[in-house]
C-alpha cells in the first residue's frame, strides 16, 4: 500500500504531506486517519504510546470524544529523506465549555510507500477564552484562504 507523496521528500511534497495530514485530522474520522499509518506504526503522544493502527484508531476515538469543535493547523518545520518535522496548533473545547489552544511539534518517519511508521508528538495546552479563538472556519477542512500559523502569529 502506498500513500503519495512518497519519500524522499522535496519541500513541495513535504508541504503536501503536511496538508494531507491536517486535512485528515480535521475530518475527525479515526478509522480513515489510521490508514495513513503503517500497520505497526509506533507513536508517542503526550503520555500515551499507541502501537499499530488499531491502537491509533482507539486513541483518536477517545481524543475526539473529549476535544469538541476540534480545528487544527499544521505547518512544515523541516524535512529530509523520509522524515518531516511539523509544528501545529489546534483549538477545542471541553465538555464544560472551556476553550483551549494546544501547541506542539511532531517528528514523522515514513516507510517507502509514504505511510507514517513513527510519530513523536510533544503538546502543551493553553486555556483561552472564546473571544481568543483564531480557528473559526466550519468544522472540517481548513479553507485554502485561511491563514496558517505563521500568518496568525502563532
Amino acid at each position: 500500500m502506498s500513500r503519495p507523496p512518497i519519500p524522499p521528500f522535496t519541500e513541495e511534497t513535504a508541504k503536501q504531506k503536511v496538508r494531507a495530514a491536517e486535512d485528515g485530522w480535521n475530518g475527525r474520522d479515526p478509522a480513515k486517519v489510521a490508514l495513513a499509518y503503517t500497520p505497526d506504526t509506533q507513536w508517542r503522544n503526550r503520555d500515551e504510546f499507541p502501537r499499530g493502527r488499531a491502537q491509533v484508531e482507539e486513541f483518536l476515538t477517545r481524543k475526539w470524544a473529549r476535544e469538541h469543535e476540534y480545528r487544527l493547523i499544521k505547518e512544515l518545520w523541516a524535512h529530509t529523506g523520509n522524515r518531516i518535522a511539523v509544528r501545529f496548533a489546534y483549538e477545542w473545547r471541553d465538555a464544560d465549555g472551556q476553550w483551549y489552544r494546544s501547541y506542539g511539534n511532531e517528528n514523522w518517519e515514513f516507510d517507502e510507500g509514504g505511510l507514517m511508521a513513527v510519530r513523536h508528538a510533544s503538546i502543551n495546552d493553553l486555556a483561552i477564552s472564546e473571544d481568543d479563538r483564531k480557528f473559526r472556519w466550519p468544522q472540517g477542512r481548513r479553507p485554502d484562504d485561511h491563514p496558517g500559523l505563521t500568518d496568525l502569529g502563532l
